[in-house]
């Protein structure tokens, strides 16, 4: 395994379409293991193909909604698409391709996700809240869609420190 540069803002790949994986093998599996270690490393909750720079439809996401002394566990999503969504939630967005940026962007606060594991299998999964908005995000990237794009405003620094606080 190994840890994956994160493509920055800027980077034509992040505007890009990716392309479905065909191909459930050693070189994928290789792709998911150092994604879900540059994921941990990078402190974040989420991370597509496109932001460690390869074009495929491959997702990650952290599911935080776990009971108080169960383990987050990393959510492999291949070729994933959103098949059911209801109600709303709008709160700061942001993303390790946008270091230190922030938006207030409105999703779905429930999604269901129809995607493959790493063998090929079909599953479904849901997500609430936090895992909802990061589905919805991350999916997002395969499309070449970009958070500050949905974002109805962008925070101020003087916001973003006020959060922290």
């Amino acid at each position: 395994m190994a840890i994956r540069n994160i493509v920055k803002k800027g980077d034509s790949v992040l505007e890009k379409h990716s392309r479905p994986v065909t191909e459930f093998n050693g070189r994928l599996h290789t792709l998911l293991d150092d994604m879900t270690e540059t994921l941990i490393d990078s402190g974040g909750v989420g991370l597509a193909a496109p932001q460690v720079g390869v074009l495929r439809r491959v997702v990650l996401v952290i599911e935080t909604n776990v009971p108080d002394g169960k383990e987050e566990q990393v959510i492999e999503l291949i070729n994933p698409e959103i098949i059911e969504q209801e109600g709303e939630q709008t709160g700061p967005e942001g993303c390790l391709s946008f270091p230190g940026k922030y938006g207030i962007v409105t999703r779905p606060n429930r999604v269901k996700v129809r995607a493959q594991d790493r063998n090929g299998n079909f599953f479904e999964i849901e997500g609430e809240a936090l895992t909802a908005r990061c589905f919805c995000h991350e999916i997002d990237h395969l499309e070449g869609i970009l958070f500050p794009q949905r974002a109805e405003r962008m925070l101020t620094q003087e916001e973003i420190n006020a959060e922290d606080d």
